[in-house]
């Protein structure tokens, strides 16, 4: 499966970021990258079945991230 990484910004100023297709606790690696490229601090995670999944099973990873934004770009 394909790695992504869907960020949705919506109107109140939060920030939710979800990684796809990683298992285990790797996703919890792109945070402090997350938090770089929006200029933001994660405040709260949110993890799935899959994030307690190994790399050995075959499913979507998912994993949520609310972000508060520290300064505007």
């Amino acid at each position: 499966m394909e790695m992504k990484i869907q960020v949705r910004i919506f109107s109140d100023g939060h920030i939710e970021a979800e990684t796809k297709g990683i298992k285990g606790e790797k996703c919890t690696d792109l945070i402090p990258i997350i938090e770089e490229v929006l200029h933001a601090e994660a405040v709260q995670a949110k993890y799935t079945k899959e994030f307690y999944e190994t790399e050995e099973v075959n499913q979507q990873q998912t994993q949520k991230n609310i972000l508060k934004v520290n300064k505007f770009f």
